[in-house]
């Protein structure tokens, strides 16, 4: 009997509601951290500013989600296989769409074959970083002009996407400041504990998806 001893490179998710700072601070770790991680980038971005319309009727929206959800899927098994031995950062990943999804969560993972804990499971840790617009803040993506939403609309999909990661059993949430530079400090530092402890899960027999 073939017995399988590869073990798929481990996962942080860096997510929250717009705003938040996810990919600012997953660039500043990638280039501290060197060859050790590799950046797995927001398929939405890739989607909508490479020209996949961005339309508001709920089909459409549920097109956009569905191609999204695929595409992130594959940009994270590239990446494995291109470096099956650093850990994936990614840039959101496919729990997301359901917060974006025009209708309850549970209807988006079946429409995508899945489940919320399945999905869940694809992942090691969650960084959850808040949007600046719980606090009233109007978004700002330093040059991301696919990011259009309205400070309400930044909060509600701030709180459905907590939601939906929450329930990771290694999830950690960095929480808006009114200074930006402490919070991805903050964000930074928080990152560092949990690569160590997801580092320390390429240990043989340790499940991914685990809790502490």
């Amino acid at each position: 009997m073939h017995t399988e001893t590869h073990r798929a490179p481990r996962k942080i998710v860096l997510t929250g509601g717009p705003g938040g700072g996810k990919t600012t601070a997953a660039d500043l770790f990638r280039r501290e951290m060197g060859e050790r991680v590799v950046v797995v980038p927001e398929a939405a971005t890739l989607l909508f500013s490479g020209g996949f319309p961005r339309v508001t009727p709920d089909d459409g929206r549920r097109a956009a989600q569905s191609a999204i959800f695929h595409v992130q899927r594959n940009l994270e098994d590239v990446r494995a296989t291109q470096y099956p031995d650093r850990v994936l950062l990614c840039d959101r990943g496919t729990v997301d769409g359901a917060a974006y999804w025009p209708g309850p969560p549970d209807e988006f993972f079946a429409r995508m074959g899945t489940t919320h804990a399945a999905e869940l499971a694809r992942y090691d840790a969650v960084l959850f970083f808040e949007s600046a617009a719980t606090g009233g803040h109007a978004v700002i993506e330093g040059g991301n002009p696919t990011r259009n939403e309205s400070v309400d609309e930044a909060a509600r999909l701030d709180e459905r996407v907590r939601a939906l990661w929450s329930a990771h059993p290694r999830f950690v949430a960095v929480a808006n400041q009114s200074s930006f530079f402490a919070k991805i400090e903050r964000g930074f530092h928080a990152l560092e504990a949990l690569f160590a402890e997801v580092a320390a899960l390429n240990a043989p027999g340790v499940p991914r998806g685990a809790g502490p």
